[in-house]
């Protein structure tokens, strides 16, 4: 799915980009790999202030994934792909009918 250009079924025609942006997320990012989220000291993460992340990682501990104040919430993709399209933690259920 193209995440700039394709409407969210029910979003009034906004694309999954505009709905995180109006979140108030970060532009959305290139996939990567578990090991490398909260990579050498000089990444992203690690040089900004800590953010709040709903990921679907298979663990987490202070620092893993960026700052080590972060608030990191771990989540099926359901739940994060629900939580990315509201902003917020969001149960999934109300997108899965």
């Amino acid at each position: 799915m193209d995440v700039y250009s394709l409407p969210v079924p029910g979003s009034g025609g906004k694309t999954c980009s505009q709905i995180f942006e109006e979140a108030g997320c970060d532009t959305p990012a290139s996939p990567n790999c578990g090991a490398c989220m909260g990579g050498p000291k000089d990444t992203h993460a690690r040089l900004n202030e800590p953010q709040v992340c709903v990921s679907t990682t298979n663990r987490n501990f202070p620092g893993r994934m960026g700052h080590k104040e972060g608030q990191i919430y771990l989540a099926s993709p359901y739940t994060a792909a629900a939580s990315a399209l509201t902003g917020y933690v969001t149960d999934p259920r109300e997108f899965l009918q």
